[in-house]
């Protein structure tokens, strides 16, 4: 059946007709009956993409996390510098030697009762 036919099959209103073109909606996805423009705002958003599956969504932020652990990963690597990483070491360093560190597991007032 060409094309042209099956159009003007689809504007006839014969029961027939109407019957062939509710069936044709029902397979292929489409509104069976005609329905009013809310119901129509409805079917529209239902058959967009989901809001968390578009990829400008998805990818709006960048990857703090990832971003942070691969850091982390060259800085013990030793191909990355990360100053106030090495400040607040370097910190931590200067109060033990100090005496000034907490006390180990086991070791804190509680212990020497």
């Amino acid at each position: 059946m060409s094309a042209k036919k099956y159009t003007d099959l689809v504007k006839l209103t014969t029961q027939y007709a109407r019957r062939m073109n509710y069936l044709s909606n029902r397979i292929f996805g489409e509104v069976a009956r005609t329905t009013n423009d809310k119901s129509m705002k409805v079917v529209r958003m239902f058959s967009e993409e989901p809001v968390d599956k578009r990829d400008y969504v998805v990818n709006w932020y960048p990857r703090h996390v990832e971003t942070h652990l691969l850091m982390m990963n060259l800085r013990d690597y030793g191909l990355f510098r990360d100053e106030h990483q090495d400040f607040k070491e370097e910190m931590k360093r200067m109060r033990k030697l100090r005496g000034k560190a907490p006390p180990k597991k086991g070791e804190g007032k509680r212990s020497k009762k």
